[in-house]
């Protein structure tokens, strides 16, 4: 066929000659996204607000890294000590790369609010692929529902552990950071339902003040602290405060701490249809916030460190013994709780707007999923509201459980983080999954490039690389390290953190894992297969473009 320039080229034109050729026009962005998410089969209901600095806003916010990273400080130091910290670090932020990477080229591929669970019917093979995608779903929308109720829980007890540092007579209740843990819940629902035409702006903000914030932590920290660890110390000294048989051992079961303060980047590709030009700005800010956040997180856990010249003692104070020893360092830094505060409010405000994005991933992973009939009750979960393109149920029933899952804080914390570890081990298990097909996929050369398609009218949700591609060998290599990765960060979200392990602390996690897999599985041969097919086809692929 003879390919003719002008205003209107065909699908046949883009799809022969690829969408960028200098003989084929621009397209609009809006038809483009049109066009990219009927060849997956779906409508463009949902008002695209976000651009790149937005949705980079976004996707900062879900990592939260630095901030999490002190948040979390407690698990490494207590199993790998500030050498342990340091070195877990770097292995984690190599592996999150790797696994957000490849993540990226599915989200380029495919740019829905699904995710992995439209992804995996995609790749998986025609016998099984129904099924699989049907527990994806169940395990994603249950590990984002996970890290919604852990950032309102690590809000909520944050704050009472400020309290505490600064009135010695205060005594903490676990009721006390559920309250707290409900009101945060509360704004990121006013904000994600009142305001949400506002949204990306909100999240832009927010970037400029995660990464000023960063600055205003650090160089007082840095500058004001009257001791300073030794080199030797900080990059040699390893703890096994676990009791564990080898170091080794107790070196993996603190990478933990970290994953968490790295996880969620995939939340960029739940709010895909709420992105312009996302074949192309999804992917970036998910590889541009896993090196950005993993390059603040980094700093902040080295200065840290080197501020920390008594570890022992920091996990000992009040503010350590609540799971927040970074309070005690800032205040020791600083020599004054006035400082500290400034510094922790500084925090505080970071998680509480990462709970406003985690409702809102979570929120649109549970709309995706009721619209492809997944869940009980699809045909009102599934619902836009008109006027302002939001699913304002799903909003709903997301906080409304997240704030069930904080009662469980009220009789035991320790089951409240079992619940919290659930969101590490059921994402990590889908982006294993997921990528395990890719790679399956890419070796047996299943997926084609864009310009090897020549139908106007095609079949949905072909196997095709978007723009954002790791060609041959690299691509294999990068897909394959993240799959092993993820096995290893997956085995060891299940261990609990020290020895001997007595009912009051073992991580029942794995149980929660498989009790969610186990639901899913029943769920689907009692009823779900009658009504779940997979992602339904709701358009004719490439139909919306005349």
């Amino acid at each position: 066929m003879k390919l003719t320039k002008g205003p209107h080229p065909t699908n046949q034109d883009r799809m022969e000659k690829g969408p960028h050729h200098p003989d084929i026009l621009p397209v609009a962005n809006g038809e483009r996204d049109a066009q990219l998410l009927a060849r997956l089969g779906k409508k463009s209901v949902l008002e695209r607000r976000f651009g790149f600095l937005s949705i980079l806003g976004f996707t900062c916010t879900i990592l939260i890294t630095w901030e999490g990273s002190l948040i979390l400080f407690t698990t490494g130091l207590t199993n790998g000590g500030s050498a342990g910290l340091v070195y877990g670090y770097l292995l984690v932020w190599i592996g999150t790369i790797a696994v957000f990477t490849t993540m990226a080229e599915l989200a380029s591929m495919a740019p829905t609010a699904g995710g992995q669970y439209h992804w995996v019917w995609m790749l998986a093979s025609p016998w099984c692929r129904r099924f699989l995608s049907y527990i994806m779903g169940w395990l994603v929308i249950c590990g984002w529902q996970a890290i919604l109720a852990g950032g309102g829980y690590f809000g909520g007890t944050v704050i009472v552990a400020l309290i505490q540092l600064n009135h010695d007579n205060y005594v903490p209740e676990l009721w006390h950071g559920t309250l707290i843990f409900w009101a945060i819940v509360l704004v990121a629902v006013f904000i994600n339902t009142v305001t949400s035409s506002v949204l990306p702006k909100i999240e832009s903000f927010i970037l400029v003040f995660h990464v000023i914030g960063f600055f205003a932590v650090l160089i007082p920290v840095v500058h004001l602290a009257p001791n300073r660890a030794s080199t030797h110390d900080v990059f040699t000294q390893f703890s096994n405060g676990g009791a564990w048989p080898s170091q080794g051992l107790s070196f993996f079961i603190g990478l933990v701490g970290n994953v968490f303060a790295m996880l969620g980047c995939d939340s960029a590709v739940h709010m895909a249809e709420e992105t312009k030009n996302a074949e192309v700005v999804v992917p970036w800010s998910m590889l541009t916030t896993t090196v950005l956040n993993g390059a603040l997180g980094f700093a902040i856990v080295i200065a840290v460190i080197f501020v920390t010249t008594d570890i022992t003692a920091v996990l000992a104070s009040p503010t350590g013994v609540l799971g927040y020893p970074f309070m005690q360092i800032f205040y020791d830094a600083t020599g004054s709780k006035a400082g500290a505060s400034v510094l922790i409010t500084i925090i505080i405000i970071m998680n509480a707007a990462g709970t406003i994005a985690f409702l809102a991933t979570a929120s649109r992973l549970v709309w995706a999923f009721a619209r492809d009939r997944g869940l009980p009750g699809w045909r009102s979960v599934s619902k836009i509201q008109p006027k302002t393109t939001i699913p304002f149920l799903a909003i709903l029933i997301t906080s409304f459980i997240a704030c069930l899952i904080g009662l469980i804080n009220i009789g035991s914390s320790t089951a409240f983080n079992d619940v919290i570890s659930l969101g590490v081990s059921s994402l990590y298990a889908s982006y294993i999954i997921t990528e395990s097909l890719l790679l399956w996929r890419r070796c047996t050369g299943a997926i084609v490039k864009a310009t090897d398609v020549a139908n106007e009218i095609g079949e949905a949700n072909q196997l095709v690389w978007g723009p954002f591609h790791l060609p041959g060998v690299f691509g294999i290599i990068v897909n394959a390290w993240a799959v092993i990765f993820g096995l290893i960060i997956f085995f060891f979200s299940f261990w609990p953190v020290a020895t001997p392990v007595t009912a009051a602390h073992m991580n029942f996690s794995v149980l929660m894992t498989g009790s969610v897999v186990l639901f899913a599985v029943l769920y689907y041969l009692l009823w779900a297969r009658k009504t779940y097919e997979g992602p339904i086809v709701e358009v004719t692929p490439f139909s919306t473009v005349a």
